[in-house]
């Protein structure tokens, strides 16, 4: 048996992670078999399945490399062979007709549940069963003569051919009913397995109330692709060993749905902060360089090429995610930047400070060359002969010449920015602050 997996979206303009994390799970298991994924677009929903809300599908899975086989299949293209399957049930009195809730507008199709128990093996949970008297009949088309979510994807199932089912386990329950309804139309019973829930630092359902949940929210923010699957993937997976930071190819081979926990994932935004920070350091210098030049020329800051790749290994180790480029590089192609108001408050407004700044200007003023190693020197030295602690000197020079407290060491700093700029930025700091 050849394994088909698919993923089965409702495209709505948003994807949530956890639907995300069931495509990356149906992705790698179908890698990892050598079979095959496919993508089944589920737009019956025609108010909110718009052109855009499909393509913002289709941009999510580019982003995080979810290649599929085969073309998309169209829930909507399917309502016919919905339909027919609908009336051939009625044929068999495996279905019927009802005014359901006695309403007057119209019949719907109900499904039979076949009175007996159900059981299946589930790749995560295990064995599941049910009782016959806890299976209610259910509707499959509505009075309006569209067809339920139920009929749709199990016959759509049916129609790619589809092995395995992986999902959230929130959809047990249908489970059980689709069984019933594979059985009635005389399919073979996929396999499935249930994914745990996503949830918060409570254990409740993971949403937007929480922070970033939809796949765009983390682009926007500026995490990499690579990152955010490989985090998903870690969601409620393990290899098996101590391995965090993984391929795709590495993934790929590890899979399991044995290595699958059944109890719910906890996101932690801290661990995928981290784990974007080291595949940042992972790219390739023109990579890294080339997605530093897009965001400063989206700040609209106008930068010289070869001063700028200085800054970029400066701050290369300290970026987390994308969207730290411009915050922590800004200071350095303006000198009108703004400052830290608790960093001036705390380390520039106090007695001293503006003598010890004068100091240093002199300092650096006499300097014979000024590069890293001459003004680490001059500095310590300066420290030395004055008697002022080593903070009391580094910390104004820092924000005089960045605004803010932290950034990178400060001798590369003053050495990427040049003595010139140096100068020009302790007195326009002692001019604002300390006159």
């Amino acid at each position: 048996m050849k394994v088909r997996t698919r993923f089965a979206p409702s495209p709505t303009g948003n994807v949530h992670i956890g639907n995300m994390r069931a495509a990356i799970y149906n992705w790698l298991f179908a890698r990892h078999h050598g079979g095959q994924f496919l993508l089944r677009v589920e737009d019956t929903d025609r108010e909110r399945s718009t052109p855009e809300a499909i393509q913002t599908l289709l941009d999510a899975m580019v982003w995080l490399k979810l290649d599929f086989d085969e073309e998309p299949l169209y829930q909507s293209t399917r309502m016919e062979a919905h339909l027919e399957a609908a009336e051939m049930l009625l044929s068999k009195g495996l279905a019927y007709k009802e005014d359901k809730g006695g309403t007057g507008q119209g019949e719907c199709v109900i499904f039979r549940m076949p009175g007996t128990d159900s059981i299946f093996e589930d790749g995560i949970k295990g064995t599941l069963s049910k009782k016959a008297e806890n299976m209610q009949d259910f509707v499959i088309v509505r009075s309006n003569g569209t067809p339920v979510f139920h009929l749709a994807n199990v016959l759509d199932d049916i129609e790619q051919n589809v092995t395995h089912v992986i999902r959230g386990d929130d959809h047990v329950e249908n489970t059980f009913r689709h069984i019933a309804l594979y059985k009635a139309l005389g399919a073979d019973v996929p396999k499935y397995a249930h994914l745990p829930m996503i949830v918060n630092a409570q254990g409740k359902p993971y949403s937007k109330r929480d922070g970033d949940a939809f796949v765009g929210d983390f682009r926007e923010k500026g995490f990499l692709g690579e990152a955010l699957f490989n985090y998903l993937a870690l969601l409620g997976w393990s290899p098996g060993d101590d391995r965090e930071i993984m391929s795709m190819p590495e993934m790929v081979e590890a899979f399991s749905l044995e290595r699958c926990q059944s109890s719910a994932a906890q996101v932690d935004l801290k661990k995928l902060t981290w784990m974007n920070g080291e595949y940042m350091l992972k790219l390739p210098d023109e990579d890294f360089e080339m997605i530093c030049f897009g965001e400063l020329d989206k700040a609209g800051i106008d930068a010289e090429p070869e001063y700028a790749r200085r800054i970029f290994k400066l701050v290369r180790e300290r970026v987390k995610t994308v969207a730290d480029i411009v915050p922590m590089t800004g200071y350095f192609f303006a000198d009108e930047f703004e400052y830290d108001e608790q960093a001036v408050r705390k380390k520039l407004q106090k007695d001293g400070v503006a003598d010890t700044l004068a100091k240093v200007k002199a300092v650096f003023e006499s300097l014979e060359i000024f590069d890293e190693a001459s003004t680490d020197k001059a500095l310590h030295d300066f420290v030395e002969t004055s008697g002022l602690g080593f903070g009391a000197v580094m910390a104004p020079v820092r924000i005089a010449v960045s605004g803010v407290q932290s950034g990178p060491d400060l001798f590369p700093l003053l050495n990427v920015l040049g003595r010139e700029r140096v100068l020009k930025r302790i007195e326009r700091t002692t001019g604002l602050f300390l006159s």
